[in-house]
């Protein structure tokens, strides 16, 4: 994406808010033990740290007790993904990796440090990574396109004993799996009782329909660029091929319009646009996440002459469909267990603990809780924590 230079003009960087928030960067580092004293300088520095050295060489897993490993996670970009703005490079990802870093603080009490990567290759990245790892406890990859976000998550998964989640699949997959249990709920229907249509194969849209599947969806039929995804169709690369064979039971082919006649959902997750008719189209007590930013594929007001429950990816209409309802929590609880990996059963038990914080307040613009309600990072963490232990992945 280009840059304009009207679009950097000294007014623009003078006025507008934004700058001013971000100038310096969003994040600083702050020691946590005092140094007042040549006493203090002996024990956080030469000799005392020889001796913590000396023990953690002996006894490697005393990292995780005597450094900050086991409290900070890697928020890794290559800036070929970032938020709606494409390939923009990783210099202008870094204010969002600090957001990202931002929130994981803010929302969980988890370190994070924000590093983007002067490379694309699946190769360079995962092996940058892997040498970066002793340093955490955690690796979040962050706006990474598709399809090799695929491969680089689930190499590094293979290759590292901490966990490796990458949230743009995974966090919207929790969150959209949340919103919908309740959605459901609502219109007095289970999972199994829904034909969805997700638009969009890319990253969230793979991960989402994979956590909906393993839910237990009715249904699902996956449209990319050139339609429905189905068994057979010329073009696909191996993560459609296998969507294709664990999906569209119906066997629907055309595009996404089509299907969604007589479907109960509708996710959006590719940055296109669909026809009022299309959501009229859909079944009676339809749910609709129109969840591309910044403009969701259908107007929401549009969408709620048609659909009992609407969502987007905006704050400024109900129902956000936000990450930070998952990421944050995610993280805390697998790091408090010192989890060697974060299993889809986690994601579920997180996805299924958010759902449980609406409860009663369940409406048609509340099936999903506020970012800001405090009860939704440590229900997520629990749930994490607990189902880490349950799954094996614990070490403490």
């Amino acid at each position: 994406m280009a840059v304009t230079p009207s679009s950097v003009s000294p007014e623009t960087l003078d006025l507008d808010p934004a700058f001013a928030l971000h100038r310096g960067g969003k994040l600083e580092v702050r020691s946590t033990v005092p140094v007042r004293d040549a006493a203090d300088l002996a024990l956080a520095y030469t000799p005392g740290v020889a001796r913590v050295c000396t023990a953690i060489a002996e006894r490697p897993e005393l990292v995780n007790d005597y450094t900050w490993v086991s409290n900070v996670v890697a928020v890794v970009s290559d800036g070929t993904a970032v938020l709606g703005l494409g390939d923009i490079g990783p210099a202008a990802a870094m204010p969002v990796m600090e957001g990202k870093a931002l929130l994981f603080k803010e929302f969980a009490g988890v370190d994070a440090v924000p590093i983007c990567l002067g490379c694309t290759d699946v190769d360079a990245l995962v092996e940058t990574v892997v040498r970066l790892a002793p340093s955490f406890g955690g690796i979040n990859l962050e706006d990474i396109s598709a399809p090799r976000c695929f491969e680089v998550e689930d190499r590094l998964r293979e290759l590292l004993d901490i966990p490796v989640f990458h949230d743009d699949q995974h966090g919207t997959a929790i969150v959209v799996l949340a919103a919908l249990r309740n959605a459901a709920r609502l219109t007095g229907r289970s999972l199994g009782d829904l034909r969805a249509v997700v638009a969009g194969a890319g990253a969230s849209g793979v991960a989402v329909s994979r956590i909906l599947l393993n839910a237990g969806i009715g249904d699902i039929a996956i449209s990319d660029s050139k339609g429905l995804i189905y068994q057979g169709r010329d073009g696909l690369n191996p993560v459609k091929e296998a969507l294709a064979r664990d999906s569209n039971r119906a066997a629907l082919r055309g595009s996404t319009e089509e299907a969604l006649a007589g479907a109960d959902v509708f996710v959006g997750l590719s940055g296109s646009t669909v026809s009022e008719r299309a959501i009229a189209s859909m079944a009676s007590g339809s749910i609709v996440f129109a969840l591309s930013n910044p403009e969701p594929e259908v107007h929401p007001e549009i969408a709620r002459r048609h659909a009992r429950v609407v969502a987007t990816g905006r704050s400024d209409f109900p129902n956000q469909i936000n990450n930070v309802l998952a990421f944050p929590g995610v993280f805390r609880g697998a790091l408090d267990v010192r989890a060697s990996t974060i299993t889809e059963n986690m994601k579920v038990a997180a996805a299924e603990a958010l759902a449980a914080v609406v409860g009663d307040d369940l409406s048609a613009d509340y099936v999903i809780p506020s970012p800001f309600d405090e009860r939704v990072a440590p229900a997520v963490v629990a749930a994490v924590a607990a189902q880490a232990r349950i799954d094996g992945v614990a070490r403490r």
